[in-house]
C-alpha cells in the first residue's frame, strides 16, 4: 500500500478524488488501496537559538557569532504564544508518522509542491520518522484528476531530489544564521536596550536599498526646463493638423532658440517633403509568470498587494484551475502542446471572438529554453463554477492572457509627415505622427483601446500654411517612486535594466531570470515585500513605495555594506539555484555563508555604537524635523510623518498626538488621512474633504475638523456639510 503525503489538506483531497477514495479519517483518507494524508505547510521548525544552548536565552554581545553544529527541529511553535507547541501540528504530525509505521504501508509518496521549499516540507517530515521504507516523488504542475492520475505513472525516486533538498535547507539555514546573528548584534549594538529589534535579513535589506535608491534620486532630482514649438498647419482643404519643431537635438534647453525660429516662419508658407506609412505589429504580452502576474494585478487593481495576489493564486491552484502559480518562466514546454491545445479548446467555449481563436505552435508560447522547473501560469481544463470575487479576478487576468496568445497578432498603421517652411533656412523642420488600429487582434480580449491619432489625406509636395504657434515651457520629471509591480521586476532580474513587461524581454535578461540571479524567489518575493512594511522599514502611499525615516537610517548606518548588495544577494541566490543542478555543494555554499556572518558580526561589534530608532508614529530624529507637516495641537512640537500615521516629534516626552492614516472614523467613509490631508489639518484645523461614501453607497463632501476631546486627552473627529455648521458643533466641544 502507497502512502501519500500532501502539502495541504485541500491538495489531499484532489489526490483523493483522482483515486476515487472516498472514506475521510481523523487527519487521513483510507480506501482503494492507498492512505492520503497531509501536512499544514510546515509542521517542522529549526530549533531556536535558546534551545541549544540555554544561555542563548538572553542576548548579549559575547554570545554571538552562534552558528549550531548540527541543525535540530521541533515542532513548529504556535503563532499566538511562540513558548508553546501548534496543538494541531503536533497531532498531524503523530497521524503520519503513525501512518508510515504501518505494516501494510511499503512505500511513501510525497506529493508537496514540486519546489525546494515543498522539498523540505516533504522531507523533514517523512525523514523525521526516521523510515527506511521506500520514499517516491510525485512530480506535478497542476492537481486536475489527469494530471495527477498521469503523475502516479511516473513516479520518481526521491532519492534524485537531494539536490533540490540541499538548496532548501542552505535556503533555510542561511537566513536562519544571517538573521539570528545579525538581528541581535545590530538590535543590541544600535537599540541599546529599548526594546525595539532591528530585522535583518540576506533577502530584506537589498530590497530595503533598491527603495531607498529610487527614493534618493527623487530628493535629489533638479528639474530642469525645456521648450517645444509646434505649429497648426492648414491644407488647401482647410484640414488642420499639428508638427512640432525638432533638430537633431533632443531637446531645446533654451527659449531664445525657438522664439528665433518662431519669427523667422511667422506667416510663412509650408511644404509637406516628405510621408511615411509603416504598418507595425503588435504582439500579446507574454504568458504570465508569478511576478508578472504580481505587478500586473497589483497596478490595475485598487488594494492588491503581491502578497495578495500570491495568496488567492495558490487558493485558485489548489482548486486545480490554474498551474503551478509559484514560476519564474514565461513559456510552456515543448512537451505541453497536445495538452494546451485541449485546455485552449475548454476555456474558450462561448467566447464572442471564439472564431478568431486559433491554436498555434510557436517560440513565443512553447519554448523550453525558457522554462525552469514549472511552466508559465494558465488555466487547466477544469472550468470553475464557483469562486470568490478575488479569485475570479485572478482567474480571469490568467485566462485572459492564455486566450491572448492565440487571437490574430494585432496590427497599426503609423504615419510620420514631415513638413519644412519655405523661404526660411532652418535647421529643422516640424515632424507629425499619426497612429490608427487597424487589427485589433488579441486586444479584444480584455477590450484593450488604443487611442488614434487621425490626420487628414495629405501627399509629398503638398503646400500648406501655418495658421498660428505656440511656444511651450516644460520641466523635466523625477523618476516615478516604485510600486509593487516596478519593486518585484528589479527583484526578479537583480537590478539588471529591462523593458515594460508589456514589451517584448530580451533575451538577456530572461536569460539572467532562468539562471536564478535574482532577489529571493517567486515564491518569496512578496512576503519580502510584506515583511519591509510589517517592520517598518517602508510604507505606501496609494500604489507607491517609499522608506521611512527608520528605513533611511538603516541604509545609511548599518555597516554590512555587502547585505545591501544586489550583487552579492543575487550570487547567493544563483548558488542555491546551482545546487538545485548539482553543480556546487551544500558544505562549499554554508561555509561562505557561516565566513560571511562570522565577520559581519565582528563588523558590528567594533562599530561605533550609533542608534537607529525604530517607531510607529513619529520619533524625534532631528535628520526629520525638517520633513514637518505642521504644528502639534497638543504641545506645539513638529509633527512628522512614521509608518502608520503622522504623530508629534516629542512622543519621547509624552506627547500622544497622533492622526492614524488608517482611521477608523474615515475607512467607514472609505478615506484615509493622507500627508496633504494631516498638513491641511495641521495648518488650517479645518479639511474639506470630497468624495466621501456613506453606509447605503451615496457619494457627498463634508468638512471636518479633528479636535481634543474636553473630557480626556484623546482627539475625535466633527463633521458638517458647511463651514458655519462645523463651527457651531466644535464650539459645543
Amino acid at each position: 500500500m502507497k502512502l501519500f503525503i500532501a502539502e495541504k489538506p485541500s491538495v489531499a483531497k484532489n489526490i483523493a478524488d483522482a483515486l476515487k477514495v472516498k472514506e475521510k479519517k481523523d487527519g487521513y483518507f483510507d480506501g482503494n488501496g492507498y492512505l492520503i494524508t497531509w501536512a499544514f505547510g510546515h509542521l517542522l521548525e529549526l530549533y531556536d537559538s535558546k534551545d541549544y544552548d540555554e544561555k542563548m536565552a538572553r542576548w548579549k554581545l559575547d554570545n554571538f557569532p552562534f552558528i549550531p553544529s548540527a541543525f535540530q527541529y521541533k515542532v513548529k511553535s504556535n503563532p499566538r504564544n511562540r513558548k508553546q507547541r501548534d496543538a494541531g501540528a503536533a497531532k498531524q504530525l503523530q497521524i503520519i508518522h503513525s501512518l508510515i509505521k504501518r505494516q501494510d504501508v511499503d512505500a511513501i509518496v510525497s506529493a508537496c509542491d514540486f519546489d525546494r521549499e515543498g522539498q523540505l516540507i516533504g522531507d523533514s517530515i517523512i525523514y523525521n520518522s526516521k523510515t527506511k521504507k521506500q520514499v517516491y516523488r510525485l512530480l506535478l504542475n497542476e492537481w486536475t484528476p489527469k494530471e495527477i492520475l498521469r503523475g502516479m505513472e511516473n513516479l520518481k525516486p526521491n532519492e534524485e531530489m537531494r539536490p533540490l533538498l540541499h538548496a532548501g535547507l542552505s535556503r533555510q539555514w542561511t537566513d536562519w544564521v544571517i538573521g539570528i546573528n545579525l538581528t541581535s548584534v545590530a538590535t543590541l549594538k544600535f537599540q541599546k536596550g529599548r526594546g525595539k529589534v532591528l530585522n535583518i535579513g540576506r533577502v530584506l535589506l537589498p530590497t530595503l536599498k533598491v527603495i531607498y535608491d529610487r527614493d534618493s534620486e527623487i530628493e535629489q532630482f533638479e528639474p530642469e526646463d525645456y521648450y517645444k514649438l509646434n505649429a497648426n498647419f492648414q491644407t488647401v482643404e482647410s484640414h488642420v493638423y499639428q508638427g512640432t519643431y525638432i533638430e537633431e537635438k533632443a531637446k531645446f534647453k533654451e527659449k531664445s532658440q525657438l522664439e528665433v525660429v518662431q519669427k523667422q516662419i511667422d506667416n510663412q508658407p509650408a511644404t509637406i517633403t516628405d510621408k511615411q506609412v509603416e504598418q507595425k505589429t503588435e504582439y500579446p504580452p507574454f504568458l504570465f509568470n508569478l511576478s508578472n502576474l504580481q505587478g500586473y494585478i497589483t497596478n490595475k487593481y485598487k488594494g492588491w498587494t503581491s502578497d495578495k495576489v500570491l495568496k488567492v493564486a495558490q487558493s485558485i491552484y489548489e482548486k486545480k484551475f490554474i498551474t503551478y502559480p509559484r514560476t519564474s518562466s514565461t513559456a510552456l514546454e515543448e512537451s505541453l502542446v497536445e495538452k494546451t491545445a485541449k485546455v485552449l479548446e475548454a476555456v474558450s467555449t462561448d467566447l464572442p471572438y471564439k472564431e478568431e481563436i486559433k491554436f498555434l505552435k510557436n517560440k513565443r508560447i512553447f519554448n523550453n529554453a525558457k522554462v525552469e522547473s514549472h511552466s508559465a501560469i494558465i488555466p487547466t481544463y477544469l472550468i470553475p463554477k464557483r469562486l470568490t470575487s478575488d479569485e475570479q479576478i485572478v482567474y480571469t487576468v490568467i485566462k485572459n492572457r492564455f486566450i491572448m496568445q492565440f487571437m490574430p497578432i494585432a496590427k497599426y498603421e503609423e504615419t510620420t509627415i514631415k513638413t519644412e517652411v519655405d523661404h526660411v533656412a532652418l535647421a529643422g523642420f516640424f515632424q507629425t505622427k499619426g497612429k490608427v488600429q487597424i487589427t485589433e487582434g488579441w486586444k479584444k480580449v480584455e477590450r484593450i483601446q488604443t487611442k488614434d491619432v487621425l490626420l487628414p489625406a495629405v501627399e509629398v509636395n503638398m503646400k500648406v500654411k501655418i495658421l498660428d504657434t505656440e511656444l511651450s515651457t516644460h520641466a523635466t520629471k523625477p523618476p516615478k517612486k516604485h510600486t509593487e509591480r516596478t519593486l518585484l521586476r528589479v527583484m526578479e532580474t537583480c537590478g539588471k535594466s529591462y523593458k515594460d513587461e508589456e514589451s517584448e524581454t530580451s533575451e538577456a535578461i530572461m536569460g539572467t531570470i532562468l539562471q536564478g540571479f535574482s532577489i529571493g524567489t517567486a515564491a518569496t518575493r512578496a512576503d519580502t515585500i510584506k515583511k519591509l512594511k510589517d517592520v517598518g522599514y517602508i510604507t505606501t502611499e496609494q500604489k507607491n513605495l517609499t522608506c521611512t525615516a527608520l528605513g533611511k537610517r538603516l541604509v545609511e548606518s548599518f555597516p554590512i555594506k555587502q547585505l545591501f548588495d544586489l550583487e552579492f544577494t543575487g550570487r547567493l541566490e544563483k548558488s542555491l539555484f546551482d545546487m538545485e543542478k548539482s553543480k556546487i555543494s551544500k558544505n562549499e555554499f554554508l561555509n561562505e555563508v557561516y565566513t560571511f556572518t562570522n565577520d559581519a558580526v565582528s563588523t558590528i561589534k567594533g562599530t561605533e555604537a550609533i542608534t537607529i530608532r525604530n517607531t510607529s508614529g513619529g520619533e524625534s530624529n532631528p535628520a526629520t524635523l525638517k520633513d514637518s507637516l505642521g504644528k502639534c495641537p497638543a504641545c506645539g512640537s513638529p509633527v512628522i510623518e512614521g509608518v502608520k500615521g503622522f504623530g508629534c516629534s516629542d512622543w519621547k516626552n509624552g506627547c500622544t498626538f497622533v492622526l492614524w492614516k488608517n482611521d477608523k472614523f474615515l475607512a467607514t467613509m472609505k478615506k484615509h488621512v493622507t500627508k496633504t490631508m494631516a498638513k491641511t489639518l495641521l495648518t488650517k484645523e479645518v479639511i474639506h474633504i470630497k468624495g466621501l461614501t456613506s453606509k447605503k453607497g451615496n457619494t457627498f463632501d463634508a468638512y471636518l475638523r479633528y479636535q481634543k476631546n474636553p473630557d480626556n486627552d484623546y482627539y475625535s473627529w466633527k463633521m458638517a456639510f458647511n463651514e458655519k455648521e462645523l463651527a457651531q458643533k466644535t464650539s459645543k466641544g
